[in-house]
């Protein structure tokens, strides 16, 4: 067995399961704090009403934004594929499927070879474009830090050595240098999610919600703001 093997058994054995134990309790952890500070908000609000329609209907603008940004439609079109393609590819590849069926004896509904393919596709492209939209646009380069650049990219990586691996006749690398590196790139992300803006694939859910909340001011507030202030006692 070549060092290249052993290096692969390493990545998709120790640590693939280290890494997705960071990443089940990275993204719990969010998950349980947000909750919390919820639960907090709620129970020192003054005004505990909710608008449960409205946050509803603001968080499906926020999950697909296409009529949300009417100056930037094809942005948003972009990020939409993009988030589809990364959900999906991920957790319903056959070969994906497969390995946990051989790893743990589980499997679930897995999708047509040709489908994982447009949308692997899909992703590289909508990567890339993120990238570039995100430098042509004078708005988002003047807010952008490097990492918005960073992670489309790196996100990509995993996608087109695991394309290069399914394709053979198209893999200009050699088939266990393609495998390495798309272990290795996936492992990676694992890590990088529950540290990094991807864990909003979790959290976006509670965006709108947490938004809503903010604005619950316990009955107090004011006189605590003016105190700090030091404009206590001064007419509004």
């Amino acid at each position: 067995m070549s060092t290249i093997d052993l290096w692969i058994q390493w990545l998709r054995g120790p640590l693939f399961w280290a890494a997705l134990a960071f990443l089940v309790l990275g993204l719990g952890r969010l998950v349980v704090l947000t909750l919390w500070g919820m639960v907090r908000t709620i129970r020192r609000a003054g005004d505990r009403t909710i608008p449960v329609g409205q946050v509803a209907r603001a968080t499906l603008r926020w999950i697909l934004p296409v009529t949300r940004v009417g100056n930037r439609p094809w942005y948003s079109v972009t990020t939409v594929v993009f988030h589809a393609s990364v959900l999906l590819v991920p957790v319903f590849l056959a070969g994906h499927v497969a390995l946990w069926q051989r790893g743990l004896g589980v499997s679930w509904w897995a999708l047509p070879n040709t489908v994982s393919d447009v949308l692997t596709l899909l992703a590289l492209a909508a990567a890339v474009a993120i990238v570039a939209q995100r430098l042509w646009h004078d708005d988002a380069r003047a807010l952008g830090r490097a990492r918005e650049y960073v992670l489309p990219l790196l996100i990509a990586v995993p996608f087109a050595s695991g394309f290069l691996v399914m394709h053979p006749a198209w893999n200009p690398l050699p088939h266990d240098v393609a495998m390495l590196l798309h272990v290795l790139s996936a492992d990676l992300l694992l890590f990088l999610i529950p540290m990094t803006k991807l864990s909003h694939m979790v959290l976006l859910p509670t965006t709108q919600l947490v938004s809503e909340l903010a604005w619950h001011f316990p009955p107090d507030a004011g006189s605590k703001v003016a105190a700090a202030l030091g404009k206590a006692g001064e007419p509004i």
